[in-house]
């Protein structure tokens, strides 16, 4: 396993914005997922392939409101 470099950058709103992405685009990766699932006719798949994605939006629309909030306050 290849450790990845360490941020150059030490900042918590780094941090958060940093996971809330990663969520994001987890969640949008989840479409290709579930529409593979479906695809092949696994269902059980598909819908826990929606479970994360939901899971991952909730995380992410958290992470806005959090990050909109920090910003706010300068």
């Amino acid at each position: 396993m290849t450790a990845q470099p360490q941020s150059p950058v030490k900042d918590k709103n780094y941090n958060l914005i940093s996971v809330l992405q990663a969520s994001l685009e987890y969640a949008w990766q989840m479409e290709t997922y579930i529409a593979d699932a479906e695809r092949e006719g696994d269902s059980e798949l598909a819908t826990w392939f929606r479970k994360i994605q939901h899971n991952n939006l909730k995380a992410g629309e958290q992470g806005k409101e959090l990050l909109a909030r920090r910003l706010e306050k300068g």
